[in-house]
């Protein structure tokens, strides 16, 4: 069993080396260790399941984390995740997973008796090359070629919660103290108001992702970073939003397990972020965006959260700053006439605030667009108004923008509070080309920025008047 535990390490990592001469680019490399870590996830998760299912098992040996060879586990994850990666381009995914699905039809009974295969042992193959190998390397291909961002920072965000929320925990409670147990038996009341709890601490956390992905088109992975220096959402309050949030999760799922050692490791975790991590991320950042980076993080700290907004909550290419961004609200609708004077009375930074009637083509839904350009209608823009007030609203706003919660917030005020209807009244809707129905609403749209000295016109959704005094002072009569 020796030797085939040697084999089984050695020969992928042979193959990972040959592979890597395939694929000399940086980000192929940097996406097949991403693939790799999520198979590796995976395979963990793959082999809890089997223990229940009786699909497969592994002899009792030295070096094994909950019953797998530790060996194993590493070589799978690399035939699962990382070689077929740095292949992508000679070897198609459909290639890929038929020859991972040979390959362990052929090793896994040689194996034996260190492998010990139950009567439906295929039945777990093909879950595993399903949910765990298919995942691993459509999040390695998205990842090496840039495409698919959306998808990919989702699926970066399962395999990174998983890792600090399961795999991370589970192997505290094997070496140290605490029990998943002490979880599962607590009462169903209790593990409702922990999940509400948990859903709160990690809102700072989500959103910060999805700033990351809709405001600086990419992803948390560090070599996946965003193309924009991203100040928005609660970077505008906090640089360290998603360590935060996850160190926050950690130590409520400490409390629930009863592991004194799993809140070390988060408090560990915070040191090495501090000291280790830290400079490092700030030489890069230096780096990539100079002078903005640098009156960024001289006014926001990284974990103690700012009470109101950094001056300029704007992404840009170069820049934090670009401009402030613009409200448009219905001054005929009495719920868009309170939300304006709600706003005002908080003398919101970096946000002026526009009559819809105005606007052309016209807009049925109230309409929020930033400095750098990105958009948003209806509840998400009044929640993107809110990052502008301060932080308890902000938090809100982060909350209502979050995917599943904004859609259910629109869908209750179109039907209970505001109806989509066209701004400025009805005699609008007569011109030729003039209306812009309602869409799908929720997410940013990105739209050209207009000069400082444009006008509306009938050809952009996203003119915008040059703001007056009037509309401009915080000290103005209300216009919204």
């Amino acid at each position: 069993m020796t030797a085939a535990r040697y084999l089984c390490l050695l020969a992928p990592a042979a193959l990972v080396l040959l592979a890597a001469r395939a694929d000399r680019s940086r980000d192929g490399r940097l996406a097949a260790l991403l693939a790799g870590i999520a198979a590796a996830v995976g395979i963990a998760a793959l082999h809890e399941l089997s223990r229940l299912a009786g699909w497969f098992s592994f002899a009792p040996v030295d070096g094994a984390f909950r019953g797998m060879p530790v060996d194993l586990w590493l070589g799978w994850a690399a035939l699962w995740g990382a070689v077929p990666v740095l292949l992508r381009r000679v070897l198609p995914l459909s290639a890929a997973l038929g020859l991972l699905l040979w390959l362990d039809a052929v090793a896994m009974p040689e194996l034996q008796p260190l492998v010990r295969l139950g009567p439906d042992w295929l039945v777990g193959e093909a879950v595993g090359l399903i949910l765990v190998a298919l995942p691993a390397q459509l999040l390695g291909r998205w990842s090496a070629d840039r495409r698919h961002l959306r998808a990919r920072a989702a699926l970066q965000l399962v395999v990174f919660a998983a890792l600090t929320l399961w795999l991370g925990p589970t192997a505290v409670f094997e070496y140290g103290d605490g029990s998943w147990a002490h979880l599962t038996r607590l009462p169903g009341e209790v593990l409702i108001l922990l999940a509400q709890v948990g859903l709160l601490v990690a809102v700072p956390a989500l959103a910060a992702v999805r700033e990351f992905v809709v405001r600086g088109h990419g992803t948390p992975y560090p070599w996946d970073p965003p193309r924009r220096l991203v100040t928005t959402g609660p970077y505008a309050y906090l640089a360290n939003p998603m360590q935060l949030g996850g160190i926050g999760l950690v130590l409520v799922l400490a409390v629930a397990t009863r592991s004194a050692w799993l809140a070390v490791s988060a408090l560990a975790a915070v040191a090495f972020a501090t000291s280790v991590a830290g400079p490092h991320e700030r030489r890069d950042l230096a780096e990539r965006y100079g002078a903005a980076w640098c009156a960024y993080r001289s006014q926001v700290r990284a974990w103690w959260p700012r009470g109101r907004p950094y001056p300029a909550p704007v992404s840009n290419v170069t820049s934090a700053g670009s401009g402030p961004a613009v409200l448009w609200l219905d001054a005929e609708c009495a719920m868009c006439r309170a939300v304006g004077a709600f706003l005002r009375a908080r003398r919101p930074r970096q946000l002026v605030m526009l009559p819809a009637g105005e606007h052309h083509p016209t807009l049925w839904r109230a309409r929020y667009v930033a400095g750098d350009g990105y958009a948003a209608a209806g509840v998400a823009a009044i929640a993107h108004a809110l990052d502008h007030l301060h932080l308890g609203w902000a938090y809100l706003g982060w909350l209502l923008r979050l995917p599943g919660v904004a859609w259910l917030a629109q869908l209750i005020a179109d039907a209970m509070i505001a109806p989509p209807h066209p701004a400025g009244g009805v005699g609008r809707i007569g011109r030729p080309g003039a209306v812009e129905r309602p869409g799908p609403v929720g997410r940013g749209e990105g739209c050209r920025r207009p000069s400082s000295d444009s006008r509306p016109s009938s050809g952009s959704s996203t003119a915008r008047s040059r703001p007056s005094a009037s509309t401009a002072s915080p000290g103005s009569p209300p216009g919204p």
